[in-house]
C-alpha cells in the first residue's frame, strides 16, 4: 500500500463526524466495574476529547514516537491510543494485568519515551494499583539504563486534589480516597491538569500508509515476547471489513466485544473495526462473574445489544453456574454470537447457541491472531451453515492451506500445519526491532507460506477445525504464553535448577499450567516453596501465567543429546501411558518416578 498517505483517527472519528453525520450517534456506552457505573461518550464527544489530547501529546513528543499505554478499560484509554495515531506516534498497549517486569521489558524493547497510565481500578472486589506498577516497571527501566522522562496518570479512583477542576473524569461511583498513590514530581504528569486549556482541535498528522500504527506485544517461543508491528493502511481496512461483514454490521446495532483493549481482539474489534464502520459499542470494565454470575446477561439487555463477541473461556465458566443466570434475562436483542481466542468445544458451542442465543442467533468462530490484524476463518452469519467447534472457511481473500511435516500440501480431508498461501492487508508487517524474527518466526519453517504454528484439520465437505499449537506456546484462558518465559521465571528462583512446563486440559480454562522443577541439593518441595514460585511467576509475567501444578521432578525425560521430551510429560501430567516411541530417552526409568509423584488434584 505504498504511496498513499491517510490518517486512521481521521477515518475513524472525522470522517463519521463531519462526513457522515454521525456525530450524536454514541460511540461508547461504558460499563463500569459496579454496576450503575456509567458513561455514554458520542463520536462528537470522542472526537473533542481525543483532539484535546492530541494536543497534550504534542508538547510532550512528536510524530513517530513510541507511546507506552498502560491502563485499564476506561474511554480514555481509546482517547489516549487515538490520541497517539492522530499526532503519528506509535502506540504499544500493555494490559493492566501484566506485572511490573512484562511493563518494563515491553518499555525498553520499543524504546517508549513516555507511558500513559492510570492511578487504580477494580477487578471484581480487587483493587489494583496501577500507578505502583507502573512506577516500579519506570524504577526497573532505570536500573537497565532506559530512563523514561515523562508518565503522565489519569485520576480514575483517588481523591482529587484540591486545584483539580477537571470534568473530563468524573469519579467512579466506587471511588477509592485512600488509595495510595505514588508521585514523581519529575516524571509524573496529571491527566486532568494538562487538559486544562487544550484546545479541542487537532488537525491530523498525515502519514505514510506503510507507516507504522501501533506495536502490541505477543509472547513468543523463545521467551522473548515478539512486538508485533501494523500498519497504518492494510489494518485499517482489514479491520473495517472484517468487522462489517463478520457481524453483520448494521447501522441500529449496538455490539459488543468483552475483550481487554490490551490484546489484538480489543485493539480490531473494540476501537479500530467498530469505529471506522460507525458502530455504537459496550466497554466493560468489570468482570463476568461479578458482583454475580448474571453480569453479563443483565448488561446485554441493559444497552439491548444485538452482537456478543467472547471467549470460549468465559463461556465455559459460565456454563458451569447453569441457565437460570442466563435466563433472568430477555436477551431478546441479540441476533449474532461470536467466539474468539481459541477453538470452542462442542458441549460450549451448544450451550451458547442454546441457552444464550436461543436457537435463533448465528455463531461467528472465528480463528485469527495478533499477527493477521484480523478474521481469517470465519462463518458469515446466516450465510455458512455451522458445525459446533469448526471455524469452518476462509475470510475474502485468505487462502489456507495444510502441510505436512515435509511441507508437502495435503488435499482433502486431512489434518496438519495451517499456513497462508498469500498475503492479506491486515498481515504484520514486521517484528519490532528484529526483521529477520519475524522471517525467521513466520516464513522460514516452510518457505512461501505464512506459518501459523497452529495445528488444523480439514474434514470431507472442507470445513477446518483449530486443533492446537504445535509450538512451544500454550493456550491459557485465550491467552497465548510462552512455556520458555514461564520455564525462565521459576528457574530464577535460588532452589530450581530446571524448570519444564506443558499444558494439562482444564474445563474452563481450555489448558492448565503443569510445571516440573528440578530443586537444588537439599531442597524440599514444600507448600511455602510452591507459593514463592508462584508469587515469582505472578511478578515476573503477570497473575495469567501463575502455575496450576507444580511436580518435584528430580529427572526430567530427555533425549541422549540433552533435549527435554515434552510430549512425554504431557503425557505424564495427562496421565496417559501410551508414550509412543521412546527409544531415544537418556533414562526411562525418570518416566516411572514422574508417574508415580504427579499431582493429582487442582490447588
Amino acid at each position: 500500500m505504498e504511496g498513499a498517505t491517510t490518517n486512521i483517527c481521521y477515518n475513524l472519528l472525522d470522517r463519521n463526524v463531519h462526513d457522515r453525520k454521525l456525530g450524536d450517534k454514541v460511540a461508547f456506552f461504558w460499563e463500569g466495574n459496579d454496576p450503575g457505573d456509567e458513561l455514554t461518550v458520542t463520536y462528537r464527544e470522542l472526537l473533542q476529547r481525543v483532539c484535546q489530547f492530541s494536543n497534550v501529546l504534542k508538547s510532550q513528543g512528536q510524530k513517530g514516537d513510541r507511546v507506552s499505554i498502560y491502563m485499564p478499560m476506561v474511554v480514555e484509554l481509546v482517547v489516549a491510543m487515538l490520541a497517539c495515531v492522530r499526532i503519528g506516534a506509535v502506540h504499544s498497549i500493555v494490559f493492566a494485568g501484566f506485572s511490573a517486569e512484562s511493563l518494563c521489558e515491553r518499555i525498553m524493547d520499543s524504546q517508549c519515551s513516555l507511558v500513559i497510565t492510570a492511578d487504580g481500578f477494580y477487578r471484581g472486589d480487587k483493587l489494583i494499583n496501577l500507578k505502583l506498577l507502573a512506577d516500579e516497571a519506570l524504577q526497573k527501566c532505570r536500573e537497565k539504563g532506559f530512563p523514561v522522562e515523562k508518565c503522565i496518570m489519569l485520576r480514575h479512583l483517588s481523591k482529587a486534589a484540591e486545584d483539580d477542576l477537571s470534568s473530563q473524569c468524573p469519579p467512579a461511583k466506587r471511588s477509592c480516597p485512600d488509595l495510595q498513590v505514588p508521585w514523581n514530581p519529575d516524571v509524573d504528569l496529571c491527566w486532568h491538569a494538562l487538559l486544562r486549556g487544550a484546545s479541542d482541535v487537532c488537525e491530523p498528522e498525515w502519514v505514510e500508509s506503510e507507516d507504522p500504527l501501533f506495536i502490541l506485544y505477543t509472547s513468543g517461543s523463545t521467551g522473548k515476547p515478539k512486538g508485533v508491528l501494523h500498519s497504518v493502511s492494510g489494518y485499517m481496512l482489514y479491520t473495517a471489513t472484517t468487522f462489517k461483514l463478520v457481524f453483520d454490521h448494521q447501522p441500529d446495532d449496538v455490539y459488543w466485544c468483552t475483550a481487554d483493549i490490551g490484546w489484538i481482539t480489543g485493539h480490531s474489534y473494540i476501537t479500530y473495526g467498530p469505529l471506522a464502520n460507525g458502530a455504537t459499542s459496550v466497554l466493560f470494565e468489570g468482570l463476568p462473574t461479578f458482583p454475580d454470575v448474571s453480569r453479563m446477561w443483565q448488561i446485554v439487555d441493559k444497552y439491548r445489544v444485538s452482537k456478543f463477541y467472547t471467549a470460549p473461556t468465559a463461556i465455559r465458566l459460565l456454563m458451569k453456574y447453569g441457565s437460570e443466570p442466563v435466563q433472568r434475562y430477555k436477551r431478546n436483542s441479540l441476533k449474532v454470537l461470536g467466539t474468539v481466542g481459541e477453538p470452542i468445544n462442542p458441549e460450549a458451542w451448544q450451550w451458547y447457541y442454546t441457552v444464550v442465543g436461543e436457537k435463533r442467533c448465528p455463531i461467528v468462530d472465528t480463528f485469527w491472531q495478533t499477527e493477521t490484524g484480523g478474521h481469517m476463518l470465519t462463518p458469515l452469519p446466516a450465510a455458512t451453515p455451522m458445525k459446533p467447534g469448526s471455524a469452518t472457511f476462509p475470510f475474502f481473500g485468505v487462502v489456507p492451506a495444510i502441510l505436512n511435516e515435509s511441507g508437502e500440501e495435503l488435499e482433502g480431508p486431512s489434518e496438519g500445519y495451517l499456513v497462508f498461501k498469500q498475503p492479506w492487508p491486515g498481515v504484520m508487517r514486521s517484528v519490532y526491532g528484529n526483521h529477520s524474527r519475524f522471517e525467521s518466526t513466520y516464513f522460514k519453517k516452510f518457505p512461501g507460506y505464512y506459518v501459523t504454528a497452529d495445528g488444523c484439520r480439514r474434514d470431507k465437505d472442507g470445513y477446518y477445525w483449530i486443533t492446537g499449537r504445535i509450538d512451544d506456546m500454550l493456550n491459557v484462558s485465550g491467552h497465548l504464553l510462552s512455556t520458555a518465559e514461564i520455564e525462565s521465571a521459576l528457574v530464577e528462583h535460588a532452589a530450581v535448577v530446571e524448570a519444564a512446563v506443558v499444558g494439562r486440559p482444564h474445563p474452563v480454562k481450555g489448558e492448565s499450567l503443569y510445571c516440573f522443577v528440578t530443586l537444588t541439593e537439599g531442597a524440599t518441595l514444600s507448600g511455602p516453596l510452591e507459593a514463592e514460585l508462584r508469587k515469582q511467576v505472578r511478578e515476573k509475567i503477570g497473575a495469567i501465567a501463575t502455575p496450576d501444578y507444580i511436580q518435584n521432578a528430580p529427572g526430567l525425560p530427555k533425549t541422549r543429546s540433552g533435549k527435554i521430551m515434552r510430549r512425554v510429560l504431557r503425557k505424564i501430567a495427562c496421565d496417559e501411558r501410551d508414550l509412543g516411541d521412546i527409544s531415544t530417552l537418556a533414562d526411562s526409568s525418570v518416566v516411572e518416578q514422574l508417574f508415580r509423584d504427579r499431582c493429582l488434584t487442582t490447588p
